[in-house]
């Protein structure tokens, strides 16, 4: 099924770059892209985003698309501090210890999702190539345990940590 998206998502970029050269002659494809990324995933919301992280990750999936016919959506961007502290508290509440959620959430002033720079992508497809491509918009996979999870660090790739709290509960002990 995935691929079936992936060909009806391409194929209509390609209907939209005669629409899109009108609109902005130098950033078409670019535009086109957008516009059918837009209409595959229309639940997706890049607000809140910094604007260079929302810049990294548009470019990235303009690649992504018009040069390898992959798709990269995003589940999850920006959240503000109350929607990351109800994700957080859940997860408590899931894991049943404060320690073991912090594997899978972090607190509002531990997120990166706060800061507007965390980008949780999709299908699984479109994850591994930001993986493979990603350092080159300043796009890095931080977590071992989240395929998903991706952050904008534009001065180079941050340390790799086997999960979201790593750091916490290491500095704890």
């Amino acid at each position: 099924m995935t691929g079936i998206y992936r060909v009806i998502t391409h194929v209509l970029a390609v209907l939209f770059v005669p629409v899109a050269w009108v609109v902005a002659r130098g950033r078409a494809l670019h535009v086109a892209c957008q516009w059918a990324l837009n209409t595959r995933y229309p639940a997706e919301n890049l607000s809140g985003l910094t604007p260079g992280a929302h810049a990294a990750f548009t470019a990235a999936r303009t690649k992504a698309l018009w040069r390898h016919g992959i798709l990269l959506g995003l589940t999850s961007g920006h959240r503000d501090a109350e929607t990351q502290a109800e994700l957080f508290d859940a997860e408590v509440q899931r894991t049943g210890s404060y320690e073991r959620a912090l594997r899978l959430a972090l607190p509002p002033a531990q997120s990166q999702h706060v800061q507007g720079v965390a980008l949780d992508v999709r299908p699984y497809e479109g994850a591994q190539w930001l993986e493979v491509h990603g350092a080159r918009y300043g796009l890095y996979r931080v977590y071992d345990n989240e395929w998903w999870h991706f952050e904008y660090h534009p001065d180079g790739p941050p340390q790799r940590l086997p999960h979201p709290g790593f750091a916490a509960t290491r500095a704890a002990s």
